[in-house]
């Protein structure tokens, strides 16, 4: 699995950095990251920013590209977290569908190091989306599909909805409009995003 699926499969997981330093080095490597970009920071510029040793740096995490994965996991983690909060606000299924859209494509593109990435250096996460086997993307749709099966458990959307149909479907759009620059769609504006997936997305919890 890529740097990008396991971060986001661990997103689902425990949120607790597990002591102070460990924090500090995490608090640290996001800014440094923002800041500066993933491959002109090193662990020395970390371990500086957050006022330890390199030693102590690499005791917590025995490489960058483990920090790096746990910096982008508590980053899911907030957004996961952010869009159930969001979802929960909306009345119906079609309304969740429309505000899920909006906040994950927006909070995406405004996170100063998801987006920052995705702006400045889209090698570095671009590729893991697209050229893992479909681990990251499946994830991502696991978790929609999960939110869906809830949806029907409750009996708001039809049994007949494929739900894993569904979920495949919104993930990969929403995967092509983050990774790929639109010429169409202005993903700044809100009100074309709440159109657009109030006209194609919501649709698709009808029943066949």
């Amino acid at each position: 699995m890529s740097m990008l699926g396991r971060a986001l499969a661990e997103a689902f997981e425990s949120d607790d950095p597990g002591d102070e330093v460990t924090a500090r080095l995490l608090d640290a490597a996001y800014d440094q990251f923002c800041r500066m970009g993933i491959r002109r920071s090193t662990m020395e510029d970390v371990a500086r920013r957050a006022g330890v040793s390199r030693i102590t740096a690499y005791r917590r995490f025995a490489t960058k590209d483990l920090l790096v994965e746990q910096v982008v996991r508590r980053e899911f983690r907030r957004y996961f977290d952010q869009f159930l909060l969001d979802i929960a606000e909306a009345r119906t299924a079609a309304d969740r569908v429309v505000v899920g859209f909006v906040s994950s494509l927006q909070a995406f593109r405004s996170n100063p190091l998801i987006g920052g990435l995705m702006g400045a250096e889209p090698d570095l996460l671009v590729p893991s989306m697209i050229s893992d086997g479909g681990e990251t993307l499946s994830t991502v749709q696991q978790f929609v599909a999960g939110q869906l099966r809830r949806e029907q458990e409750a009996g708001y959307i039809s049994e007949r909805v494929d739900v894993n149909l569904v979920a495949e479907m919104w993930t990969r759009l929403s995967a092509s409009f983050l990774a790929i620059p639109s010429r169409v769609v202005d993903l700044d504006d809100t009100e074309q995003l709440r159109a657009l997936a109030r006209r194609y997305l919501a649709p698709m919890l009808e029943a066949p």
